[in-house]
């Protein structure tokens, strides 16, 4: 067990020193979690813009649902994704499991619902503001989708934005699905845990520090978006 003096030195050695098992790692952690962001962001930005313009029966309870899915546990995400991938599950002839693609699909059903949800809100009191500018022009379903994620892009940005700071930090469903494997499957929460565990206290604090600096920026960006659409908005 290293000193934590000891610890803080080895961990900005390895950050200022672009060391190599760092940069991997952190690499794959970005690449995992913008491509689950980008798929939730295709299935989510959508779904939420039909709920919002959308009325029917039983509206309210899909609402609800949505809403708690917002707070689906990572554990148990991770263990359903690992059943339908294992040999014995019906997706297991794929071969995906223990692989990068596992990951992604375990964080794309993570932030699915968030992003759903919080562009829902988000489009509906919008769509409010525009519902007879609508109905004087006559526009389809999906015009009104349309000009709707266009005029809120810079809020659905901040959702985004708050899906991706949900999937860089999540390590329960990744660590069952990827079983965190050097040089394959090992993201930045996934080796905090097992270099902390180790004892290797300089790794996980560089990727502790890398972890906090991208969540930091994250939400530096947020609320840059948010106070240009109010400019804009206020213009």
């Amino acid at each position: 067990m290293q000193s934590i003096t000891e610890a803080v030195w080895l961990a900005l050695d390895l950050v200022l020193s672009a060391d190599s098992d760092l940069i991997e790692i952190v690499g794959l952690s970005l690449r995992v979690s913008l491509t689950a962001l980008l798929a939730a962001c295709l299935i989510g930005l959508p779904l939420g813009a039909l709920l919002a313009i959308s009325r029917f029966p039983g509206r309210g309870a899909v609402l609800v649902l949505l809403n708690a899915l917002m707070g689906l546990p990572p554990v148990v995400v991770g263990l359903l994704v690992y059943l339908y991938l294992s040999r014995a599950g019906p997706l297991g002839f794929l071969g995906l499991l223990y692989t990068p693609t596992a990951m992604i699909i375990a964080q794309t059903i993570l932030i699915t619902p968030i992003v759903a949800a919080l562009s829902r809100q988000v489009l509906e009191d919008l769509h409010d503001e525009y519902a007879d500018q609508f109905r004087s022009f006559n526009l389809g379903r999906w015009h009104m989708i349309e000009a709707l994620i266009w005029d809120a892009r810079y809020a659905l940005l901040t959702v985004a934005l708050a899906g991706f700071g949900r999937a860089v930090a999540e390590v329960g469903a990744v660590i069952i699905v990827g079983g965190n494997i050097d040089h394959l499957t090992r993201v930045m929460t996934t080796a905090i845990a097992l270099e902390t565990s180790k004892g290797d206290l300089g790794l996980a604090l560089a990727l502790g520090l890398v972890l906090m600096v991208i969540a930091l920026g994250v939400n530096a960006l947020v609320q840059g978006l948010r106070m240009s659409a109010l400019r804009q908005a206020y213009a």
